[in-house]
């Protein structure tokens, strides 16, 4: 195949290639541009893991530090959150590795957009993130609120 193609027209690019793949012709695949994007899709899926995580760690803040403005509908999005969480997680479960490393970097995202969408002081939320993978995947937990 031309790789110039790749280049040119990056979707008929991958049509071409995907057909020489149902096709057998393996000697014919862009090899090093496949395996780049393959490489790149897996970034991807990191990266979309990592922020849906930081989304849910940052409602579970809000709702934390602003008690005030808990409400029916936040408890439902943060619900949402966990189940999109899970559903990336059971898409890819790869993605569970390293997850205490993944929940850091996700914190730091997570104080980012709180302090974003509160007005709050980024000094008030604690340097590590405060809450473990069970309360943070746990259905009935919101932090702040009595057991």
């Amino acid at each position: 195949m031309n790789p110039e193609l790749y280049e040119k027209d990056f979707y008929e690019w991958t049509q071409k290639n995907a057909q020489l793949l149902r096709e057998g012709r393996l000697s014919e695949i862009d090899l090093d541009n496949l395996i780049e994007e393959l490489e790149s899709l897996g970034r991807s899926e990191k990266r979309a893991f990592i922020n849906r995580l930081a989304v849910l760690i940052a409602h579970l803040l809000k709702w934390e530090y602003q008690p005030e403005r808990r409400s029916k509908n936040w408890r439902y999005t943060i619900k949402e959150q966990r189940r999109k969480v899970m559903d990336l997680l059971e898409d890819s479960p790869s993605l569970k590795h390293e997850i205490q490393q993944r929940i850091r970097k996700a914190y730091d995202d997570a104080v980012v957009l709180a302090v974003k969408d509160t007005d709050l002081d980024e000094a008030i939320f604690p340097a590590t993130c405060p809450y473990r993978l069970e309360q943070i995947m746990g259905e009935d937990f919101f932090p702040g609120e009595n057991p």
